[in-house]
């Protein structure tokens, strides 16, 4: 079985790593980005392609991509990890077809920022999948699929973790089955399927007129290896990696406004907000704001 790989984030290397230690697969050729402004996580698969001797090939157009892919004549591409759309030209390419990975338990939340989404969402479960690329995203039969929960203090960093374990297991199985000729395709039901939307930079700011748990979840979904939550304090965007609900009140919070700072102690800062108190604990503020401030 010859693979193409395809991937630049940090579970592209993950899967790849499994697949490569883990069956007897022949990867024969490897597409990255040695640099990437566009995804939080990326990872460039260079280092692993020359460590193990495999060729690869560092993408600047798909036109350069296909006809690099087809000399190598792949009985299977994997793509995991890619902000493109692969174009059927590609996809076509090798007689097993073309397979992809999304994070949510399709055809339930297609579309982009599927991590992001479940935790800000409040969902108590998601889903690692993989499935047949087609013309349309996330859409094609589900090969692999398993249920993953989310607890209810997990982050962007907890649940991608959980994710990738599990993925690993899958792609292992699902590679295996391909070689083993026993793959069983599942069409997706597309009157149940759903697509979320891009993100973009202003639904990270913080709004300290929601409620505490919607912020929570907000900064639980925007921290690391994402970009952050941020509010914008004295001009200049200042971002939150982590915080808690301060329990702690001595007073009566009805006649205080939203985003009034109510508390500082050392490195940390209490932020009133459109129910309760929330405690800033890891932030990259170079200026701590003063008591009676505003956010």
């Amino acid at each position: 079985m010859k693979i193409i790989f395809i991937g630049c984030v940090e579970s592209s290397l993950r899967f790849l790593e499994a697949i490569y230690n883990n069956t007897d697969a022949e990867i024969v050729g490897i597409v990255t980005k040695s640099e990437s402004t566009i995804n939080a996580d990326h990872v460039s698969l260079a280092n692993f392609a020359k460590k193990n001797q495999i060729d690869w090939h560092d993408f600047k157009s798909e036109s350069q991509m296909e006809k690099w892919i087809r000399k190598k004549e792949p009985d299977l591409i994997y793509c995991f990890g890619w902000s493109h759309i692969l174009p059927s030209c590609i996809c076509e390419i090798p007689k097993y077809g073309s397979v992809g990975y999304h994070p949510s338990l399709l055809p339930a939340n297609r579309g982009r920022h599927p991590i992001i989404w479940a935790i800000i969402l409040g969902l108590e479960k998601t889903g690692s999948t993989f499935f047949f690329l087609t013309e349309e995203a996330d859409a094609g039969d589900i090969l692999n699929q398993r249920t993953v929960n989310i607890e209810s203090k997990d982050d962007a960093r907890t649940l991608y973790n959980r994710l990738l374990d599990v993925g690993e297991e899958q792609v292992i199985t699902l590679t295996k089955d391909f070689m083993n000729n026993t793959i069983k395709p599942i069409r997706q039901e597309i009157s149940i399927a759903n697509t979320w939307r891009k993100r973009s930079k202003k639904d990270g700011i913080i709004d300290w007129r929601m409620t505490t748990d919607s912020i929570l979840r907000l900064i639980r979904a925007l921290t690391k290896p994402y970009k952050g939550a941020h509010v914008i304090y004295k001009g200049k965007e200042s971002i939150i990696w982590r915080a808690e609900k301060f329990e702690k009140i001595s007073f009566d919070l009805v006649n205080i406004e939203p985003g009034k700072v109510i508390g500082v102690e050392g490195n940390t800062f209490v932020v009133k907000t459109g129910d309760s108190l929330i405690k800033i604990v890891e932030h990259e503020w170079k200026c701590i704001p003063n008591v009676g401030e505003y956010l």
